[in-house]
């Protein structure tokens, strides 16, 4: 909201002395924050005075276009008293009018300076001012000429443009739509400086009673439109000129002059907050109805456009048909044009829900509609339509007409309890009951009672609902600035919890395996599951729906980490960074599809059941990792050739993971979208399947804009964390020497590598320390589809050294265990 000083010093006196900037941090500390503070002559330097146009002759040039040689009286402003010589392009003026001049020496805004120089053959000495040169607005075809009475020549223009004028621009909350008025910023000031008083409101004047004579209206939906006023001005002049003033504080608020009678209706909107709504009375047929909109009726609106309304939607009749759409915007049947002689003021209050829902559907944003889906006060129709009514006819000429129609009547403000001691306890201050009662009375509150206040807000405020609201009223007139800053104890033997402490684990050892940690949108599309290759019956495909998505493409929660990682390594690709290793967690959402979700009460505490019922009714969320690798795994360099990431470094970073979490992850082929077959494999915990990994098929890599041999995997963390061991002993070390055995295994090509080292190990028994697969070798020495493992056992025991025979005899037994299971052959 941008309102001109002098207007807001109209209607609030502040003590002398008081600055703008003084202004603006005390409304700054009650909630009104402060935008700017603009002033249009502020990038105006130099001579800019009033000049009369002596003289004006017209000469065409060869390129077709006529320029203007001028004398122009500027007074002394130029130092010799001699007429000025200026070449104008515009010809919407003549001699003798008054004329808006800056001399040489002058600089206007952007930096554009004024100079005397040679053009068209003659020395032009200055320039007359259009205003768009001058930053008041956007018309340059013609210059700006003064009224008669403007001032003399050689007279600083400033002044008399507004140009010293300064416009305080605020940001309003949506809740606080009284402060998009210069009605609702002179009480904030009241309220805020410190010495401020006079307040002179806008609306309160004395109106005519309501008659018969006035323009027949009948309201169908009266809580849609409680309150509908009606005046009439007849012989008015559509040619009238809007005055200065007017014209001046318009376009400082941001609004765009058009013609007096629409000019008049927002100058009153910009002053009581109340939007206001002109018709041309010559159009009407018949009574005005309003009513709610019928299927399949159509509006042509101002804005030229056509509209097919929706049951919703309240609108405004005549005999002829719809004429507007109620609060939001009026048709076209009925606007106000330049032959218009009789002016039908509307002056209404509409419901605000409904103004919203009409706005959104029809995305139509006005002033009016800004206003009316806030919230106005319904109390001042008929004030706004009588100022409305005043200026017409001092400005334009009419005469009112003697009819007033008034249907309705304002609805009742609720009255609310309030503890009287709320607002202290809230904030820590020491707020008495006597100070809370005297701010909540200063910003318009009825207040009775003792104790439990009983208070009703002012009609101006409906966003004052509950007691919580007025505290916060009386704490922000009481300076936000005083609220003490206490920082609260945190209670003693508090920390991480089992599972965070798990998750940073889970973190940090990725990032020791090389892996970052991206976040991605949690919103998938179909064309998203497309694209990882998931068949039509995959449980992935079973996602949750949004009701308003950001992306329409992106409608769903997803099912997995897979997309948003693919994409993000994929952008990386792209961007010439050819190594990734990329990781996240986070939630997925898995669909139970146990009904919609209950709408618990506002006015209590829900029951258990209803709470028991909403639980019910969300969806599984279970916590994901998912990670995504793809270039080279190790550098190449002097030291050695460098290494592709493969299928192997996926199932080992997961490994990784689970031996932070005190865990063992076994891994067996599987053929499971979007991976290669042959190339994934799944991962379990003590029998339980936790997730997959392996090298992604070429197709999905394609979709996602990645290299082939891209490798991944996904795993359930809420399992694997479940299992961890938190606490984890440490390590017993042997100081005995180590027995070093070596076993070559033949088994089949589709034999798991991770079953016979299961095999091995089980078999090796407990003096088996540790075992390495460090040869797979395919080839005639081992005959088609078989393959050697060779595995690196080594011995200890804690207790003494191993005799030759014990580490032979758990060899032994290993090979054999492997046998049976896996059908392995030891190779000579």
């Amino acid at each position: 909201m941008k309102a001109p000083l002098s207007w807001i010093l109209d209607l609030v006196d502040v003590p002398a002395g008081t600055t703008t900037e003084e202004i603006t941090d005390r409304l700054t500390l009650t909630g009104l924050k402060l935008e700017a503070i603009v002033s249009p002559g502020r990038e105006i330097t130099g001579p800019l005075v009033i000049g009369r146009v002596l003289t004006m002759e017209p000469e065409p040039q060869k390129n077709g276009k006529t320029i203007n040689w001028c004398t122009v009286d500027v007074g002394d402003a130029n130092g010799t008293g001699e007429p000025q010589g200026i070449v104008c392009g515009a010809h919407n003026f003549a001699p003798g009018d008054l004329v808006v001049t800056v001399l040489p020496g002058g600089v206007l805004p952007g930096g554009f300076e004024i100079g005397a120089r040679k053009t068209y053959g003659h020395l032009s000495a200055g320039m007359i001012c259009s205003a768009r040169e001058l930053g008041l607005g956007e018309d340059h075809d013609g210059i700006i000429v003064l009224p008669p009475d403007a001032g003399e020549p050689g007279q600083d223009a400033r002044p008399v443009l507004g140009l010293d004028e300064e416009t305080i621009e605020f940001e309003v909350n949506p809740d606080r739509a009284y402060a998009l008025s210069l009605r609702g910023i002179a009480r904030e000031v009241l309220v805020s400086v410190e010495g401020a008083s006079g307040f002179r409101d806008p609306a309160v004047r004395d109106t005519p009673a309501a008659n018969d004579q006035g323009h027949p209206v009948v309201v169908e939906d009266a809580e849609g439109c409680p309150v509908f006023v009606a005046r009439r001005v007849d012989g008015f002049d559509p040619a009238a000129p809007t005055p200065d003033f007017m014209v001046q504080r318009i376009t400082a608020a941001g609004m765009r002059p058009i013609s007096l009678a629409v000019d008049v209706t927002n100058y009153v909107m910009l002053e009581t907050g109340r939007p206001i709504h002109g018709y041309d009375a010559d159009r009407l047929r018949g009574a005005i109805v309003v009513r709610r909109a019928r299927e399949g009726e159509k509006l042509t609106t101002l804005d030229g456009t056509a509209r097919t309304l929706d049951p919703g939607d309240l609108v405004v009749t005549d005999d002829s048909g719809i004429i507007g759409l109620g609060g939001v915007m009026g048709g076209e049947t009925t606007e106000i044009s330049d032959t218009t002689t009789s002016v039908l003021v509307e002056a209404a209050h509409w419901d605000a829900v409904s103004m919203f829902r009409t706005g959104r559907r029809h995305k139509i944003t006005s002033e009016a509609g800004k206003r009316n889906e806030r919230g106005v006060d319904p109390t001042i129709c008929e004030a706004a339509a009588d100022r409305v009514v005043e200026l017409l006819v001092e400005h334009g000429g009419g005469t009112a007409h003697p009819g007033v129609t008034v249907v309705g009547t304002p609805p009742a403000m609720p009255v609310v309890e309030v503890a009287g001691d709320l607002a202290a306890r809230v904030s820590g201050m020491s707020i008495t009951e006597e100070q809370s009662v005297e701010c909540l009375r200063a910003v318009g509150c009825e207040v009775s009672g003792s104790g439990i206040l009983s208070v009703t807000p002012p009609p101006w405020r409906p966003d004052l609902t509950d007691a919580q609201d007025f505290s916060e009223e009386v704490i922000r007139l009481v300076g936000y600035d005083k609220v003490p800053s206490v920082l609260p104890t945190p209670p003693s033997g508090r920390g991480l919890t089992r599972a965070q402490q798990l998750r940073r684990r889970v973190g940090r050892t990725l990032a020791g395996e090389g892996y970052v940690e991206v976040v991605t949108f949690p919103f998938v599309g179909e064309a998203d599951l497309d694209a990882l290759g998931l068949p039509a019956d995959d449980p992935r495909r079973d996602l949750l729906r949004l009701s308003n998505p950001l992306n329409a493409e992106a409608a769903f929660m997803t099912s997995t980490l897979l997309p948003g990682l693919l994409r993000t390594a994929g952008k990386n690709v792209g961007h010439g960074t050819t190594d990734v290793a990329i990781f996240e967690t986070a939630t997925v959402t898995l669909p139970h599809h146990a009904g919609p979700a209950p709408i618990l009460p506002v006015d209590r505490r829900p029951s258990e059941a209803e709470l028991e019922a909403l639980d019910a009714a969300l969806p599984a969320q279970p916590l994901h990792l998912a990670l995504v690798g793809t270039g080279d795994a190790v550098s190449g360099g002097w030291w050695g050739e460098a290494r592709p990431v493969s299928w192997a470094d996926a199932v080992e970073a997961v490994r990784a993971v689970a031996a932070a979490l005190g865990l063992e992850v076994s891994a067996s082929a599987v053929e499971l979208a979007p991976w290669h077959p042959g190339r994934c494999a799944e991962l379990s915990v003590d029998g339980e399947v936790v997730g997959h990994a392996g090298e992604v098929h070429p197709t999905v890599c394609q979709a996602f804009g990645l290299p082939k041999r891209t490798v991944a995997a996904e795993v359930d963390l809420d399992l694997l964390i479940a299992r961890a061991v938190h606490l984890r002993s440490a390590p017993t070390f042997s100081s005995y020497p180590v027995a070093k055995e070596d076993v070559a295994l033949v088994v089949d090509a589709t034999v798991p590598a991770a079953d016979v080292e299961a095999a091995l190990r089980e078999g090796a028994g407990e003096l088996l320390e540790s075992i390495r697969l460090f040869d797979v070798y395919t080839g005639d020495q081992v005959g088609e589809g078989r393959k050697s493992l060779a595995y690196a056992l080594r011995f200890r025991a804690l207790d003494r050294t191993l005799k030759e025979g014990e580490a032979a005899a758990a060899r032994d037994a290993a090979v054999a265990l492997a046998a049976e299971r896996t059908g392995a052959v030891q190779r000579a």
